[in-house]
């Protein structure tokens, strides 16, 4: 806490009410429940959940003792009022804001999918309440309102919350409170008012843990990133879900809080993953060197780290096109990880797709097709088949399909390995351009360009939300254009 007081004080040094409230927080954080002190009129709300929503790792680390502490209190509330509650007690709840055009449009998009909120997340009993923020929103040209409305089954194993009238600074409000990320199914989307398109009733369900959609896939991740610690495993979850710039940010705050070996090793080695997915490939392996340096002082030589960082290596060379020393680098690591891991453990899968990668470039795609075909195999065996693994698989196989001239075979797997990124992935996220590249370029070679010209804007529009200006992807994208009669 007194990292977050003096962090505050240099923030609000020329807010004299601010500062006020800094002094009483320091004084009196102990005499009040956490949820009292995040109603309380000051600056905590607004901080947390700015610094929740955009990811502002800095504010989240120094106010880390304030988030545990008011989501054990969340918790703690919520076994008191729903423990013995039946499924029939099921009740509705409300929430109006305003939503950007774009991300209303992308909502729209994905009726029936999930909906994350990444905040504490505030929501009422009273419906005319809820709708008057949704129509405040309206004042801003650019904002959508909107109404949720969430149906809430208290006995489903979810994000936990809570009536928070009681403990609340402002004890008159109907409030019910989440702790972060609560998932919710989208329903139904209805325009509110014949005469105005700018507010909606949008219908949510509180998903549980038991969810098909999300219980297949968050058991794997948690189990993929489960041996990390603390920010570390946020900082893995970034990077699998494409948010490199975030993901970076945070690690370059803990590797300069560091003072350990070990954990600046794995830092460096995820900058490089970073780095890779950025398209900058000379850092990436400057990163992963780094780390495999700090390694090979700390560690066995056949320790499964240094695989990973030889694994690392090896595809960043497979991407400059430099194939010998791809290929020596992924040997060596699935020498390692073969020794040191089970044989269906899915690091080896994603080695033999490395692999696999190698050979496709180098024009053997018979060998090429054996290794991704035995990458597919263990992904069957120990993933489902909505994991992100299965859809590069699907995705690679469908790329040497396409270069031995398969073009049905090579559709098929990339429409394959598009379904499931589309069901898993954040719709920002850097693969579903690479999967809308492909599928147009397929198109272009049937001459369906029509449809095909409509794959590869769907592509540039997303690598350029998505990618860095120079990344090559990008460029591939934006030159695919030339494919297309009249589009140059």
């Amino acid at each position: 806490m007194k990292d977050f007081i003096i962090y505050c004080r240099q923030k609000f040094a020329n807010n004299s009410i601010e500062l006020e409230n800094i002094k009483k927080l320091e004084r009196e954080y102990h005499q009040h429940k956490p949820i009292w002190w995040y109603t309380y009129e000051c600056f905590l709300y607004s901080m947390l959940n700015q610094a929740l929503r955009t990811m502002e790792f800095d504010t989240i680390i120094k106010m880390g003792f304030f988030i545990r502490d008011l989501h054990k209190d969340i918790v703690k509330l919520h076994s008191d009022q729903f423990h013995g509650h039946h499924k029939s007690d099921s009740f509705t709840i409300y929430r109006g804001q305003g939503l950007t055009k774009t991300d209303f449009n992308q909502l729209m998009k994905t009726q029936g999918g999930l909906l994350s909120f990444n905040t504490f997340l505030s929501t009422s009993k009273n419906q005319n309440v809820s709708l008057t923020f949704a129509r405040q929103s309206l004042l801003n040209s650019d904002l959508i309102g909107v109404l949720f409305v969430m149906t809430i089954n208290p006995t489903l194993l979810s994000t936990p919350f809570a009536s928070i009238k009681n403990v609340s600074y402002y004890q008159t409000e109907r409030e019910i409170l989440f702790s972060m990320h609560s998932v919710f199914r989208i329903g139904h989307i209805k325009q509110i008012e014949q005469d105005n398109d700018r507010l909606w009733q949008v219908e949510l369900k509180l998903t549980s843990d038991d969810d098909p959609q999300r219980r297949n896939l968050t058991e794997r991740i948690r189990n993929e990133i489960s041996w990390l610690t603390g920010w570390h495993r946020l900082g893995r979850f970034l990077i699998m879900i494409g948010h490199f710039i975030k993901a970076e940010d945070l690690y370059k705050i803990l590797f300069e809080q560091s003072d350990n070996e070990a954990e600046k090793a794995h830092i460096m080695h995820h900058l490089g993953v970073i780095k890779d997915g950025q398209g900058d490939y000379e850092m990436a392996i400057n990163f992963y060197e780094k780390s495999l340096e700090i390694n090979r002082e700390i560690l066995s030589p056949d320790h499964h780290f240094l695989g990973s960082s030889y694994d690392g290596i090896g595809l960043v060379y497979t991407k400059k096109h430099d194939y010998s020393k791809a290929l020596a680098s992924l040997e060596k690591s699935l020498e390692i990880f073969q020794k040191t891991l089970s044989p269906n453990n899915f690091r080896i899968a994603i080695s033999y797709g490395n692999i696999g990668k190698v050979y496709d470039g180098m024009g053997d795609y018979s060998k090429a097709l054996l290794y991704h075909e035995t990458a597919l195999e263990i992904f069957r065996n120990t993933l489902p088949e909505t994991h992100p693994n299965m859809a590069t698989s699907y995705y690679d196989i469908g790329n040497v399909y396409d270069k031995m001239g398969e073009l049905s075979k090579a559709i098929k797997s990339h429409e394959k390995a598009l379904e499931i990124r589309e069901k898993i992935l954040p719709p920002e996220h850097p693969f579903l351009a690479g999967s809308y590249n492909r599928i147009g370029e397929f198109y272009a070679k049937m001459h369906r360009y029509s449809k095909g010209l409509l794959f590869i804007e769907r592509a540039i529009e997303l690598g350029k939300r998505s990618l860095p200006a120079n990344h090559p992807d990008l460029e591939l994208y934006k030159n695919n254009l030339k494919l297309f009669p009249n589009t140059c």
